[in-house]
């Protein structure tokens, strides 16, 4: 055995020692050794060993047995090989096998320059680094350090020799610079079954996104027809997106859509929005266009000023009973349309948008005007301005001023001019606060006379005042044998406002505020500017609360009732009377532990000693992929629904997804009489996951309007590293929304 080494020598001259062992017996080594640092792969030197080498050192050296040949990230192994020094080309045939930049060929016979990366292996098996993909291939081809073109090859990410799914295409380039594969014919196996074939197939190597079809949607639209969906996706820019939909329903017609997406910056400041179209020209079964826009859009021009749109908009009434495959799609009816700038300053903002609806009305409403949908009032325009300040000398102040033009076709139309000014001095020490606060409403409505018979000019000036106070006890405690903080919290609020007569002041955009804890320390019982409540009344509270020591809470209990020492006047039209206390709440609420979570309310009718309302839901989710749901709610005369839902491993390998919404009791508007229960919305799913795929199988009926229903019936097969191929609308976006808590079960899947 001989050893040489030449460190004074650049590669090139090094080798021509290399030729003195070609007589030696056994193996031989050699090596040089580079004298400047991290150079250029090609530039690096070569370690050659063999049993035997011939040949002569400046032309052709021949390797015998055992041959193996590393130059910085390749390796190459084989029974023989030759190499030649001027072209720097190396040809090996027997049990080859190449390490190349973390990939791995294995093969009969391979040629490989190793200044330009180019050569070709026959034969071969591989493995990619990048995403552990694996094949086999006539030939493959290398057509530079980071390109590599496979022939009459198949891929897959499975491993072992017999992979649950694989490609199999005439060529396939796979280009690790640009992270990408690009297939020529190509076949899709699942358990050598042939699923999908292709004329051509893109994906990304490593997840990434970028331009390529992405997978066919084969389902059945609302109305239960048939369709075909192929998007196709663009990928402009790392901030810009489009995708292509075209939709083939075959009781329909074609359809056409596509969503942009976008991201970016101006000398100004950042801008985002993204914007959905679709169409479809005549269709079928109507004879009409049918269309959809969606579109939303934000920007900031300059430090404080910005400015945006929120516009959506459909064709006809029944646009989206027609073509939803969502339950959110088919509950939208009003469309808002708006347009809107803001400024602010350090203390102060400014706003002003136009914004109008179009309402979509229910079918069924033509026959039950009870489901009419109503359609809110235009605002064209609306002006808002804010200024507030907390703590000068001790107090806080705020003025929020409104002016609006509303417009309605069928109701009162006027102008709206509104201020409120608030100063408020909080006492805030250790253990309680105590904040005194005085409100001014000042009000002016220039009316048409539009529907409207009254006085066109009105006017209101009414003054608020309010007393907020409160303690805060704590006391160490444990809960469920843990050490616990616990603190006790009563509350008082008093408010008192003037009576003043609005029967004659129009509702342009006022409604009743729900009765919640958050409302009880309100000042006004309403939600909007068109009334504002006189009130002598107190709220008293009690919060109990269960602290950890590192600051989590884990236990909110709350108590809190509001009563009225003068009965409230001031009402909208069709509001019952008032009533001298208001109705108790209760509410409980908190992570008991690491796996039980739990949200709890009550409001309970004191003065008819009954109960108005109540919700309960609770969640139990003792490790990923496993998670219960049960939530019930009720209203008096409105609704009583119970809603489960699930995500459970039923085997080592399967998971079910479920959810059952039900409704105990129905009511119709208008009529407080219950009706039979009915199903509002179920789900029925199955995910099995294997080692390099997943397939996700479901069946969702919902209500697209209050006659009809739709049920949807979609699969999913996930291929880790390439795509999902699917029937039907998306699995997981509709596990994600129906399930509280629902977990992936796979996220490395190639995105065209």
């Amino acid at each position: 055995m001989s050893w040489f080494t030449a460190h004074p020598f650049p590669p090139r001259q090094a080798l021509a020692l290399y030729a003195l062992a070609a007589v030696a017996s056994g193996p031989v080594y050699a090596q040089a050794v580079p004298a400047a640092p991290q150079p250029d792969e090609q530039d690096l030197p070569i370690t050659i060993s063999a049993e035997e080498i011939t040949g002569r050192p400046d032309r052709q050296l021949n390797l015998e047995r055992n041959v193996e040949l590393t130059r910085g990230q390749t390796r190459l192994t084989a029974d023989t090989a030759c190499y030649m020094r001027v072209e720097d080309e190396v040809t090996a045939t027997g049990n080859v096998n190449m390490w190349r930049f973390g990939d791995r060929y294995k093969g009969d016979e391979l040629q490989l320059n190793l200044e330009t990366g180019k050569g070709y292996v026959l034969r071969p098996e591989y493995r990619l680094q990048m995403n552990n993909a694996q094949g086999t291939a006539a030939r493959i081809d290398f057509l530079g350090e980071n390109v590599a073109l496979v022939r009459d090859g198949t891929y897959s990410t499975c491993e072992g020799p017999d992979p649950d799914w694989y490609l199999k295409s005439s060529t396939l380039r796979l280009d690790s610079g640009r992270d990408v594969g690009l297939a020529g014919k190509t076949v899709i196996y699942f358990k050598d079954v042939p699923i999908i074939g292709t004329p051509a197939l893109s994906f990304s190597l490593s997840g990434a996104r970028r331009s390529g079809w992405l997978a066919p949607s084969v389902g059945f639209g609302s109305k239960g027809k048939a369709e075909v969906m192929v998007p196709y996706y663009f990928n402009i820019a790392p901030n810009r997106d489009l995708t292509v939909y075209p939709r083939m329903m075959f009781d329909r017609g074609l359809q056409l859509g596509a969503t942009g997406r976008y991201l970016g910056a101006t000398g100004g400041g950042m801008y985002q929005g993204e914007t959905h179209v679709e169409g479809l020209r005549k269709d079928r079964e109507t004879g009409e266009d049918r269309w959809r826009v969606d579109s939303i859009h934000t920007q900031t021009l300059a430090p404080g000023w910005s400015y945006g749109w929120n516009l959506h908009g459909a064709s006809d009434n029944e646009y989206p009973s027609d073509f939803s495959r969502t339950v959110a799609v088919s509950a939208e009816r009003q469309l808002l349309r708006e347009i809107r700038t803001d400024y602010a300053g350090r203390f102060w903002s400014l706003s002003a948008r136009a914004q109008n609806y179009q309402v979509l009305q229910d079918p069924a409403a033509a026959s039950n005007p009870s489901l009419t949908v109503p359609r809110p009032y235009d605002r064209l325009p609306q002006i808002n301005f804010h200024a507030g300040r907390y703590d000068v000398a001790g107090f806080d102040w705020a003025v929020d001023a409104e002016a609006v033009r509303f417009w309605h076709p069928d109701f009162v139309r006027g102008n709206r001019a509104v201020a409120v000014a608030q100063v408020s001095y909080p006492w805030v020490r250790p253990g309680y606060f105590i904040t005194p606060k005085l409100i001014g409403h000042f009000s002016k409505y220039d009316l048409d006379q539009h529907n409207y018979t009254g006085e066109r000019k009105l006017s209101r000036n009414l003054h608020t005042f309010s007393l907020d106070s409160g303690m805060v006890f704590e006391r160490d405690t444990a809960l469920f044998g843990r050490a616990m903080t616990q603190t006790l919290e009563p509350r008082l609020f008093y408010v008192r406002t003037p009576y003043k007569d609005q029967s004659q002041f129009p509702v342009f955009d006022t409604g009743r505020a729900g009765f919640n804890y958050a409302q009880l320390f309100s000042e006004n019982r309403y939600v909007g500017l068109d009334r504002v409540s006189d009130a002598d009344q107190l709220t008293a509270a009690l919060v109990s609360r269960f602290i950890q020591p590192d600051g989590i809470e884990r236990l909110r209990l709350a108590f809190g009732q509001r009563r009225y020492f003068d009965e409230p006047r001031v009402r909208l039209p069709d509001e019952p009377l008032h009533q001298s206390r208001s109705d108790v709440l209760v509410a409980a609420s908190g992570r008991i532990s690491e796996t039980w979570s739990f949200d709890s309310g009550v409001q309970y009718d004191a003065t008819g000693s009954n109960l108005y309302s109540s919700n309960l839901s609770v969640q139990w989710q003792p490790a990923r992929m496993k998670v219960l749901n049960a939530e019930y709610r009720y209203q008096r005369g409105s609704f009583r629904n119970v809603d489960l839902s699930a995500q459970w491993p039923l085997s080592a390998r399967w998971y079910g997804v479920g959810r059952v919404s039900y409704a105990l009791r129905s009511y119709t508007v208008g009529d407080a009489t219950p009706g039979k229960g009915k199903l509002l919305e179920s789900l029925v799913g199955l995910e099995y996951k294997a080692d390099c795929w997943v397939f996700r199988f479901g069946a969702q009926r919902f209500v697209t309007a209050a006659q009809t229903t739709s049920t949807p019936i979609f699969f999913q097969l996930e291929l880790n590293g390439l795509s999902r191929l699917g029937l039907g609308s998306n699995p997981l976006d509709t596990f994600n929304k129906s399930v509280p808590g629902y977990t992936q079960l796979n996220t490395n899947v190639g995105r065209p």
